[in-house]
This record gives C-alpha cells, sequence and structure tokens, in this order.
C-alpha cells in the first residue's frame, strides 16, 4: 500500500494555523492600534500636544527596584497602568516637591479615569527620604532605581536635567510623552488636557486596575 507523504498533509495545516492565529492577533491589536492612531495622526487642525511624544517609544526595562521598606521587585512590575513618573534624590528639593505636587493634581484631575493612572517617584540614590514628606505619598509608588539605570531609558530635554521633567508611560509599558520642564500651573493646565485626551484615546482598550 502507497504511504502517504505526512510533511506534504501537515504543511497546508501548519501554514493555515500561523494565518489563523495572525489574524486573531490583529483583531486583538486593533483597539490599542486605532485609539494611538487617533491621538498621534488623526488630529483636529490647530490641535497642539503640550507634552513631546517620545519617538520611538521606549519600553519599561526590567530594572531592580526597591520600596522604601527594602522589597526588591523589577519596573516593569509596573506595566498595566498609566504612569505618571518623576524621578529625583531621595533628600527631595523644592523642585521635587513640586512635581509629586503636580503629580497628585493632575491625577486628581481625571476624576472617574484616575484609577487608570498610578503616580510613581523613583528615588535615584539611597538618601533618606523625610518622614513629612511621606504621608503625602501614601497613594503613590515609591521606588529605589540605579541612577545610570534611569538615564539609560528615561531622557531630559536638551539643557535639562531629568528631574526636571514628569514623565508619561501607557499601559503597555512604553515611555511616550514628556512634559516640558519646571511644571507651574499653567503647564499643569495644559497637561491636564493631555492626559485626558489619552484617556479618551485609550478607553476602548484600557481598563483601570492591574
Amino acid at each position: 500500500m502507497p504511504q502517504l507523504n505526512q510533511r506534504s498533509t501537515r504543511a497546508p495545516n501548519t501554514k493555515a494555523g500561523r494565518w489563523k492565529m495572525l489574524a486573531v492577533l490583529l483583531v486583538c491589536a486593533s483597539p490599542v492600534v486605532a485609539s494611538y492612531f487617533t491621538y498621534y495622526v488623526v488630529r483636529p487642525e490647530g490641535r497642539r500636544n503640550f507634552g513631546d511624544l517620545i519617538d520611538p517609544q521606549r519600553p519599561l526595562p526590567a530594572l531592580a527596584t526597591q520600596t522604601l521598606n527594602g522589597q526588591r521587585g523589577k519596573l516593569t512590575d509596573l506595566k498595566d497602568q498609566w504612569l505618571l513618573i518623576s524621578v529625583s534624590s531621595g533628600a527631595c528639593n523644592a523642585r521635587c516637591e513640586q512635581n509629586l505636587y503636580f503629580q497628585r493634581q493632575l491625577r486628581e484631575s481625571l476624576g472617574k479615569e484616575k484609577d487608570r493612572m498610578d503616580r510613581v517617584w523613583l528615588v535615584s540614590d539611597e538618601a533618606p527620604v523625610s518622614t513629612a514628606l511621606q504621608p503625602a505619598l501614601a497613594s503613590s509608588t515609591v521606588l529605589r532605581v540605579a541612577p545610570a539605570a534611569i538615564a539609560q531609558w528615561l531622557q531630559p530635554a536638551a539643557g535639562q536635567r531629568l528631574q526636571d521633567h514628569i514623565y508619561v508611560v501607557d499601559p503597555l509599558g512604553n515611555w511616550m510623552m514628556r512634559f516640558p520642564a519646571n511644571m507651574d500651573a499653567a503647564a499643569a493646565a495644559s497637561a491636564k488636557r493631555d492626559l485626558e485626551r489619552l484617556m479618551r484615546a485609550s478607553s476602548s482598550w484600557d481598563k483601570e486596575g492591574r
């Protein structure tokens, strides 16, 4: 009896399976792609972003982190939420305190959408955090990360320092926006509009919580 060529019978099935898998991935990714296309490309005439869009976007690196009470983890543990990130020494000077304040205000200004956004303070040294500051950090994520490692991921604008900005990371784990340095009340109002647009553009696929 002639024997079937098993390779010839399996190859079409394997090829068809791969195409089906690709189709499923495209369907799953389409809401994300569509929301980003809407935000980045389909923009009403005259509209301007306040924050600097990062191109290409930079994914969260698997940097070692440590909480103030010594719990260890990785920076990638923060994925699946929008993140507002500031960076500074644990000593936290006036600019640091101002950025932490604006982080809190920006998140609260999102109203019912605020649970989709986390506040993150990356502490770039071993300096102790003032006990007077800690109550204001109760709903923040505070992580110590090696400064050299942070600098390989986040980048300030020309002529600015890393600690001068507030940075935005999307739920996919990509650093995608940087707000201008030395934010004040007027700048915070413009930043709020950017965040509201991001929340609207991603509402079809991003839900609160990890």
